[in-house]
C-alpha cells in the first residue's frame, strides 16, 4: 500500500523559510518521478515541482521558480521541498504526489501559512 506522509509545515513570516518532508513507503521509491503540489481553499491543485527518479532532473512552476527547491534522498525514501523567500500567496496545503499506473497518490498534506 502506497503511503505518503508530509511534515514540516507551519506558520512563517513573509521572507521566511521552511523545509517540507515527505516520507514514502509501499513502493519502490527510487524508481519513480515525484511531485510537490499545493491547494488553497476554493482552488484546484497547483503543480509546484517535479523531480526525476534519481534526483538529477528537476522542474518548477513559474510561481515558485528560484524560491523553492525539490530534492530527494533515495536511501531514506524521503522527498523534500525547501521553501525560501516565502510570500503570503504561498499559504496553502502542500502535498507530495505520486502518479503511476493511472492512479494518483497524495498524503494528508502539511499546512504552510505565511503571515506577518
Amino acid at each position: 500500500e502506497v503511503q505518503l506522509v508530509e511534515s514540516g509545515g507551519g506558520l512563517v513570516q513573509p521572507g521566511g523559510s521552511l523545509r517540507l518532508s515527505c516520507q514514502a513507503s509501499g513502493f519502490d521509491f527510487s524508481k519513480y518521478i515525484l511531485n510537490w503540489v499545493r491547494q488553497t481553499p476554493g482552488k484546484g491543485f497547483e503543480l509546484l515541482a517535479t523531480i526525476s527518479a534519481d534526483g538529477s532532473s528537476t522542474s518548477y512552476a513559474d510561481s515558485v521558480k528560484g524560491r523553492f527547491t525539490v530534492s530527494r534522498d533515495n536511501t531514506k525514501n524521503t522527498l523534500y521541498l525547501h521553501l525560501n523567500s516565502l510570500k503570503t500567496e504561498d499559504t496553502a496545503m502542500y502535498y507530495c504526489r505520486l502518479a503511476t499506473g493511472g492512479s494518483i497518490y497524495r498524503g494528508q498534506g502539511t499546512q504552510v501559512t505565511v503571515s506577518a
